[in-house]
């Protein structure tokens, strides 16, 4: 599968761009198995501020306004978001919803 990172820098303000810039650097951090990027999966939310890269084991990377990386589990059923620092423990709870 082809992996392509695409942003509209024209959307996006300068921490804007500095997440973008963290969320790039961390999905080139992970493991080779890990990295497979859902189809159009890449953004920038303007309600939110978050930019994004929604992987396809159901993870997702994202920062806003220039802050750390977090990475994203949405349990689709209910509706529930989880947020964790590290990519381990957000695919320990994928895991777990996924059972």
């Amino acid at each position: 599968m082809e992996n392509q990172i695409k942003f509209n820098l024209n959307e996006m303000g300068s921490s804007d761009i500095r997440s973008m810039h963290l969320v790039i650097d961390a999905w080139k951090d992970l493991n080779t198995n890990d990295k497979d990027i859902m189809y159009e999966g890449t953004g920038f939310n303007k309600m939110s501020g978050y930019v994004y890269i929604a992987l396809e084991n159901g993870i997702s990377i994202c920062s806003n306004f220039g802050q750390e990386v977090e990475y994203l589990v949405t349990d689709f059923e209910t509706g529930e978001e989880y947020f964790f620092e590290t990519f381990d423990e957000a695919l320990n709870k994928s895991e777990q919803i996924n059972l």
